[in-house]
């Protein structure tokens, strides 16, 4: 059920159109009225198919020490990944002893997480902040302790060595392409290579099936510790037929993408990567980063390709808009065939969007749709999309094919959850915590607040409503969504704030502890290029710009539930290592409200002059 997209002034794109079937008992289900088409047995049957259709094509690309890029065929990755298999058959590996990826993304990591997979041994890509920025080592010891890894792979010993020797068990095989780590058996990624596939290790492949356990994916923990994320052959094929189904572009022209997104995280490692491999695209790893110090070389890199589409989070495409409004040439080649935007993470502002859509009109005469959703790591991750011509901040769209929603009343809002086949079916070794996520009907609490855009017309699609465990009451028993709050907040202070904490339960009014981002507090009006972090914060120019954050804020609220008081700019970023921030930068609340509790007292009791009020009479 697609149609051509028509928006004005809009790219010609073909879009799914699942349609909506609601019906209301004590709770609201909802179902697409598409279903999903049948699914292939495994996700690799698409590098099979793929290698024998087109050969010669690229699957994959990284630049080599910064200089060209190396180009893996998909023949070549295939006859890659058989050897690896084949290589990997022979280590104390299994079902129950994975295969953990340290190390991040690479040609190494992603030709050996296949090998895995083609091999029905699950793998799991650990975030390399655990061992490169953390300095306890605790969330890699808990989840090597947990995960009872049969091998550990860093591309590169030496950056990794101090964490694996403090927390892995002595004795594991460390599969490397460079260096050793001294109680780790070495074993070298180039002898893998060199195995020979046999008439063994095809029948291994042939054996997995949509049940086999192709990975585990550890959540990023913004409400809770990580937890490990089964994900099955069928959760990656069923959320690829979903995704295609949703844009069926992506089989009318191969999917090129120029991809950062980390892979220990859903949406680079199955929702993005997948894109490529199901339809037969090209991906081009990108070794930049949205940040002030990296992001020329993802500039760099969409000089050079043109994308089909591109995919990022907010951060990315406020720093991309501003490089597309000052270089021709960036422009000539970035616009040359995309098809598609897409964001996730976090709310994207609407300067940013209007931005996006005056220089894309400049340029080629036409706008171009930017996508989103909602999904999580338990979904592998896609469980809604924003088909339909809503165009609202929070809005998530309607629910994949496949993808069946029950809104269930919890306090004063709807939770969602998840049934399909893209849904875990839990947790790795975690049986009490899987049977306290799925509700009597089967359904994966998901803990996401979502509502109704229209209530009266439920065909228009959901909003994003928070997440549950974030809400609190105000002492007064008033009750704070934090979610949208937070959301708008974020939105409003773009680009200077990097995040914010909503504050504080049972307290009589609202305040927000503000991270800012350092490059954009020296870009205030009045603010001092050369000032510490300490004197931008205090300074005039900050004080000026919170105070009218404040009023801009406030000029929507209703009430004490929405209304902010108070606020504080922190000079100390979230800690990693407190739980404060996870390792793909999304906020903590829970913690941050926890480890700063005695700041926060002080700021409600007036005592902290950091303190900057909504009614400029208290400063």
């Amino acid at each position: 059920m697609s149609a051509l997209l028509e928006q004005k002034n809009a790219r010609n794109v073909r879009i799914g159109y699942p349609g909506l079937r609601v019906t209301q008992q004590q709770a609201f289900h909802l179902e697409p009225a598409e279903a999903l088409q049948p699914l292939q047995s495994r996700l690799l049957d698409s590098l099979v198919s793929w290698a024998e259709l087109r050969p010669h094509q690229t699957f994959v690309a990284m630049r080599q020490q910064g200089g060209d890029w190396q180009h893996i065929t998909y023949a070549e990755m295939l006859q890659q990944v058989r050897c690896l298999a084949t290589g990997l058959r022979q280590l104390d590996l299994g079902p129950d002893k994975p295969l953990a990826i340290l190390s991040g993304n690479d040609l190494h990591h992603l030709t050996l997480a296949y090998a895995a997979m083609y091999a029905g041994i699950p793998y799991c890509p650990v975030s390399p902040a655990y061992s490169l920025l953390a300095t306890d080592y605790e969330k890699l010891a808990a989840i090597l302790e947990q995960l009872t890894p049969g091998a550990l792979f860093v591309t590169d010993t030496a950056p990794f060595a101090a964490a694996i020797s403090a927390v892995a068990k002595p004795g594991t095989p460390l599969i490397s392409v460079s260096g050793s780590v001294e109680g780790f058996p070495a074993v070298a990624f180039a002898d893998l290579q060199q195995q020979q596939p046999d008439a063994t290790t095809e029948a291994v492949f042939r054996a997995t099936g949509p049940d086999t356990l192709a990975k585990i994916l550890y959540t990023s923990g913004s409400t809770s510790q990580p937890k490990g994320v089964m994900t099955t052959n069928r959760m990656l094929c069923a959320n690829q037929q979903m995704l295609l189904q949703t844009f069926p572009c992506f089989a009318e022209r191969p999917p090129v993408l120029v991809d950062w997104l980390p892979w220990n995280h859903v949406f680079g490692g199955s929702h993005n990567i997948g894109i490529v491999l199901y339809n037969g695209g090209t991906l081009y790893m990108d070794e930049g980063r949205p940040t002030p110090q990296l992001f020329a070389e993802t500039l760099r890199n969409l000089r050079e390709i043109s994308p089909t589409a591109y995919l990022t989070v907010p951060r990315g495409w406020e720093e991309l808009v501003t490089a597309l409004e000052q270089d021709a040439d960036l422009r000539n080649t970035f616009f040359k065939r995309m098809q598609l935007f897409f964001f996730a993470a976090a709310g994207l502002s609407d300067a940013v969007r209007r931005r996006l859509d005056a220089v894309s009109l400049a340029h080629c005469g036409e706008r171009i749709r930017m996508m989103a959703g909602l999904g999580m790591t338990e979904t592998a991750p896609s469980c809604t999309f924003t088909t339909g011509d809503v165009d609202l901040p929070g809005y998530i769209g309607l629910p994949a094919p496949g993808c069946q929603i029950r809104l269930v009343p919890v306090g004063d809002k709807l939770e969602a959850r998840y049934r399909g086949p893209h849904v875990t079916p839990g947790y790795w070794r975690a049986e009490q915590q899987t049977r306290a996520v799925f509700d009597e009907q089967g359904y994966f609490c998901s803990g996401d607040a979502i509502r109704f855009v229209d209530p009266e017309r439920p065909e228009l699609g959901l909003m994003f409503d928070g997440r549950i465990s974030e809400d609190f009451k105000l002492s007064t028993g008033v009750f704070v969504s934090v979610g949208p709050l937070r959301t708008r907040i974020i939105l409003a202070g773009s680009p200077v704030i990097q995040d914010v904490v909503i504050t504080a339960p049972d307290q009589d009014e609202i305040g927000l502890l503000v991270f800012p981002r350092v490059e954009a507090l020296r870009e205030l009006p009045g603010a001092k290029a050369d000032a510490s972090l300490a004197e931008l914060i205090s300074s005039p120019a900050a004080r000026t710009w919170l105070q009218d954050l404040l009023q801009e804020v406030n000029l929507e609220a209703r009430g004490s539930s929405s209304r902010v008081a108070w606020a504080c700019l922190l000079a100390d970023s979230p800690s990693i290592n407190k739980g404060e921030v996870t390792d793909k930068g999304s906020i903590n609340q829970r913690a941050v409200l926890q480890h700063r509790a005695a700041k926060i007292t002080a700021l409600y009791a007036g005592e902290d002059r950091d303190r900057v009020d909504a009614d400029p009479m208290k400063s």
